[in-house]
């Protein structure tokens, strides 16, 4: 496939742009940390709280990403030892405060996928001459599965917002606070910022992504449901399944150049549907993925019974199925788009 990037040449100084970027993040991040504040800040990442802590809470994370993913791809541009230091800062406490979120969407999703398969849609009997007893099995274990779950994930859930209020309250955070503070104010530029363009290090990240897509098994994307790919991902292995790990890097990396192209084009940055569909297509691969692994972690609970066991198996070959569909998504809108402008 053949690459579709940034025009290379020299692009505006970066050092007006890239600063207007950085403090306008910057800004938007204590926006948004006042506004936490102010609404009470009960939740960390907004699970429980209002609706304008739940607003503030994503801004705050929405910022962060933006700033420490600016500070990578335009790391020549800034001073080296600042900006090496600041942004494991920022993915940590971006990090923090989405895990609660995360638990609660994912516990949302495997309760859905339950009563979806449970009650909606019978489960085909493989291999068996009595399906009216299999979809038995699996409505009489639905409901135990969706209990276990719900103690795991609200528990972990919990722990994620203690740990997320904790942080909050830490001097680490509010060292991360002072020095967004000062970018706010100042950003420290390397002297290279004075005479280079931010054009060919925005095109070095839609390179990496590119590169990466084109690693990815795309053929074996292109059928809705990857039988093969499905036994593996039923491996007892309880490690995550490698197979995802070069989808969730492309996911970042798309994440960057879209970072990227915000810092070259601002608000008038260009609508790119190929960009929003791949991402949304990634999204979802992430939540069905992580769905997944968290259907196989309650299979492994001690002593569980039989139908339970059962209904949460078929709930992990559900979500696993979701992997294959949000991979296939994925490839048509980034194929359809490559071709239409090949």
């Amino acid at each position: 496939m053949a690459k579709q990037h940034l025009d290379p040449a020299a692009g505006p100084v970066a050092g007006d742009s890239l600063e207007a970027y950085l403090q306008a993040q910057a800004t938007e991040f204590l926006r948004a940390l006042r506004q936490h504040r102010e609404t009470g800040g009960s939740t960390a990442s907004g699970g429980n709280g209002t609706e304008e802590t739940v607003d503030a809470a994503r801004a705050l994370r929405r910022s962060a990403r933006r700033i420490s993913g600016t500070l990578h791809t335009f790391r020549p541009l800034l001073d080296t030892d600042w900006s090496e230091a600041m942004r494991p800062e920022l993915a940590w406490l971006s990090g923090t405060l989405a895990r609660e979120h995360a638990y609660a969407s994912r516990l949302d999703r495997l309760l859905g996928a339950l009563n979806r398969l449970s009650g909606c849609s019978p489960i085909p009997a493989q291999a068996s001459s009595e399906p009216r007893q299999e979809k038995s099995n699996l409505t009489v274990g639905a409901a135990k599965a969706g209990a276990l779950l719900e103690r795991q994930l609200t528990l972990a859930r919990t722990r994620a917002h203690s740990a997320a209020l904790q942080a909050l309250g830490s001097s680490r955070f509010h060292a991360v606070a002072d020095n967004v503070a000062v970018l706010a104010s100042e950003v420290p530029l390397s002297p290279a910022a004075t005479s280079a363009g931010l054009k060919p290090l925005a095109a070095a990240a839609e390179d990496r992504l590119t590169d990466a897509i084109a690693g990815l098994p795309l053929v074996s994307a292109g059928h809705p449901y990857n039988a093969e790919a499905l036994v593996h991902g039923l491996s007892a292995d309880p490690a995550p399944q490698p197979q995802d790990a070069p989808w969730h890097q492309v996911r970042l990396l798309l994440r960057l150049h879209r970072y990227a192209r915000e810092v070259l084009y601002g608000t008038e940055a260009p609508v790119d549907v190929r960009l929003l569909d791949a991402g949304q297509a990634l999204d979802r691969h992430r939540d069905a993925a992580e769905a997944a692994t968290a259907a196989a972690s309650a299979a492994r609970t001690p002593r569980i019974a039989p139908a339970t066991a059962y209904a949460l198996g078929v709930l992990h070959a559900d979500q696993r199925h979701e992997v294959e569909a949000a991979r296939f998504a994925f490839r048509q809108a980034w194929l359809r788009e490559t071709v239409g402008t090949s």
